[in-house]
């Protein structure tokens, strides 16, 4: 899923390797990725805590393109290597509002503000803090825990959200495409005031692709599948998710401070209700432009702006900021 607030499809994106190195650049990027060398076999526990505490961009030569065919055979008993930059030169990484479709390892906190909820005529306020922990080279954890804020009959309610935990699981990773399968599982500990409070399975099918320079395409389709907790109360409906991203990479890693890996895009996420709990035809359907930069020491910035454009609205605009850590 992406990093986000909402309970729908917004999210982080992405996210999302984040290239942390001087190897990021764009015009320095390799067209090829360095030639694979004889890897030693890990067991499980030793790959995972070498993905977790080891340094994962010292040697770009452990990574190795996996595929379909070497799903079952290829990946699991290697720990995470920080893969090159994209056939075009762009690093992989995560962007607000977009779908991931690369691994990670690095935790950011996000803030949203929604303008102007409906039926209530106030703002609504959103926290989370999500991290992307990798295990092998085939899996990769995101966990997300998020808060929320908005007015309800004249009193404000602050609770905490729905704690989330989503396995990906890399399908195929070749220099130019990623795509991986998800399956987010939501827990009901939050409140159905804030419009939370409700279990939910959500598998999710993701990709990102780079193919010439820095523009970057980047997205996925799943299903969103409440089905226990307070559903009726939170509003939560089972739906069809779908998230497109283009972006363009405008700067590589070291240009300055706050303008390293400058790149902006536009995000559209759409969520099509599919059971029979409410009406039948309600679509949410948001697009909105975003960005990210490197600002010092491996820290970065991220923001996006989220506009409904179908009707009824569940805001007239949402805000989102992010401050991440790639580690």
């Amino acid at each position: 899923m992406m990093l986000g607030i909402m309970s729908g499809p917004l999210a982080y994106a992405a996210p999302e390797s984040d290239q942390i190195s001087p190897r990021s650049s764009i015009e320095a990027a390799p067209k090829t990725p360095p030639a694979p060398a004889p890897q030693k076999s890990y067991s499980f526990t030793e790959a995972m805590g070498k993905s977790i505490w080891g340094d994962v961009y010292a040697h770009p030569e452990d990574w190795q393109e996996l595929s379909y065919s070497d799903f079952a055979s290829k990946g699991w008993d290697q720990p995470w290597v920080s893969p090159p930059n994209g056939a075009g030169g762009a690093p992989r990484q995560g962007w607000l509002l977009a779908f991931e479709g690369v691994f990670y390892r690095l935790g950011i906190a996000i803030f949203s503000w929604q303008h102007n909820l409906p039926g209530q005529g106030t703002d609504g306020y959103g926290a989370s803090m999500v991290n992307f922990t990798p295990i092998n080279q085939r899996l990769n954890i995101e966990t997300t825990i998020p808060m929320a804020s908005n007015d309800l009959y004249g009193s404000r309610q602050t609770n905490f959200g729905d704690f989330q935990i989503q396995p990906k699981v890399m399908l195929s990773e070749s220099q130019e495409l990623t795509q991986t399968f998800n399956v987010n599982f939501r827990v009901p500990t939050g409140n159905p005031i804030n419009g939370a409070g409700f279990a939910a399975v959500t598998p999710q099918y993701e990709f990102w692709g780079n193919w010439w320079k820095g523009l970057v395409v980047r997205g996925g389709t799943g299903f969103l599948i409440p089905y226990a907790g307070d559903i009726q109360q939170s509003g939560a409906r089972t739906a069809y998710l779908a998230n497109l991203a283009v972006g363009y990479y405008f700067t590589d890693h070291n240009y300055a401070p706050f303008l390293g890996d400058l790149v902006g895009y536009v995000a559209t996420n759409v969520t099509q209700v599919i059971d029979n709990r409410g009406p039948s035809s309600r679509n949410f359907t948001t697009i909105g432009p975003g960005f990210r930069t490197h600002i010092a020491d491996n820290w970065y910035l991220l923001g996006a702006v989220d506009i409904p454009v179908t009707y009824p609205q569940p805001y007239d605009y949402q805000v989102l900021g992010g401050i991440m850590k790639v580690y």
